[in-house]
């Protein structure tokens, strides 16, 4: 059974207008000679152009998926918030929330990403594919049920759990930055676990704290992992073995989701931590021998953040390699670079011990 890949050219036509990083352009704000936002197409469409050109994208069930219907988006985006969204995709684009700007037909765009997540997660839920990853943009982990920050206009995580209800879902979030908006949506919930290994108080700056465990019902299902800036290969290993794999077994899901961003990366430019390509297929590995134990290997990668051009490609394409078991690979065109900048013995040793503490408060 092939590794569903969901993509769709359109998702890369989604504009955020003149930013200079997240700054609009416009006083003494000058443009960038490239322009535009962080969140941009190419990181996204290199990534899928290196898989055609290694042949790796040959070997997968690549796909397209319906865009999200209203309901389905409803089930977690309260109407007046679509409503805004959709006046102001069909005026010629705007700002919703905090710096998440679009062109025309944003809205119609961030559905279709949304629905290359709900149509990953539905083919592995109904076993049509083992796993799949959904190459989604714009991305979903920062958007609230009202309010769109950090480049999200729309949960797609959290609509697309909706849509495969009554699993017992567990999200593993590791983009660089925390996962609030998933966070949020599921906070009072037991039936979904989310797991967010994130650099502290990178963005947004007022959460993803150790402390924020869940309420009510959702009472321990919520997990933050804070790490340091500097923190590189190893270090996220150990966080995987130590914290996020225990928990998984711990909760049992019927299938496993990832938010799939690769801005931890030695070269991200917002970010200061110190993964590579290896990283990024060893925690994939990780969670393909846990999704077998636990859910018949039900797992699904959806794309987040990640702004460099150049490393993300060979970041995703790893992932994408563990995930179908491919002959194929790319290498790391940046990893002996990164290799070369780890974090010392010492500073690991450091790094180790305020896993050994987090394990500790959560009774691991």
């Amino acid at each position: 059974m092939k590794t569903g890949f969901f993509v769709d050219e359109k998702c890369f036509w989604h504009s955020g207008g003149n930013y200079a990083l997240t700054a609009p352009v416009g006083g003494l704000v000058q443009p960038l000679a490239a322009g535009g936002l962080p969140e941009n197409p190419e990181t996204k469409r290199r990534l899928y152009n290196l898989m055609k050109v290694t042949g790796l994208a040959d070997e997968l069930a690549v796909q397209t998926a319906a865009p999200a219907t209203r309901a389905q988006l409803e089930a977690v985006h309260p109407a007046h918030y679509l409503d805004a969204f959709k006046t102001k995709s069909d005026a010629g684009g705007g700002e919703l929330g905090l710096r998440t700007p679009f062109g025309p037909g944003g809205y119609e765009i961030a559905a279709l990403s949304t629905g290359l997540v709900i149509g990953a997660m539905q083919a592995v839920a109904n076993g049509d594919q083992q796993n799949a990853y959904a190459l989604s943009r714009p991305p979903g982990h920062h958007c609230l049920p009202e309010w769109s920050n950090g480049f999200c206009l729309l949960a797609n995580i959290a609509v697309a759990i909706e849509a495969v209800q009554p699993l017992r879902v567990a999200v593993v979030d590791w983009d660089v930055h925390h996962g609030n908006g998933t966070e949020a949506i599921f906070y009072n919930r037991s039936d979904v676990l989310t797991i967010s290994l994130h650099q502290e108080k990178n963005y947004p700056l007022d959460t993803g704290n150790i402390e924020a465990t869940g309420e009510g019902e959702g009472l321990g299902f919520n997990m933050n992992i804070p790490l340091p800036p500097g923190v590189g290969h190893e270090s996220y290993l150990y966080a995987f073995d130590r914290l996020v794999l225990p928990r998984l077994h711990a909760f049992k899901p019927d299938l496993i989701v990832v938010a799939c961003g690769f801005d931890a990366s030695g070269v991200d430019p917002l970010s200061r931590m110190l993964c590579s390509a290896e990283t990024y297929r060893l925690m994939t590995r990780a969670l393909i021998q846990a999704a077998q134990t636990l859910c018949n290997g039900k797992l699904v990668m959806a794309h987040e953040g990640g702004y460099s051009e150049v490393h993300v490609p060979f970041c995703g394409h790893a992932v994408l390699q563990e995930m179908s078991g491919s002959s194929i690979d790319a290498g790391d065109a940046l990893g002996a670079r990164i290799t070369g900048q780890q974090p010392s013995n010492s500073m690991q040793s450091v790094y180790r011990d305020i896993i050994d503490g987090f394990a500790k408060e959560f009774g691991l």
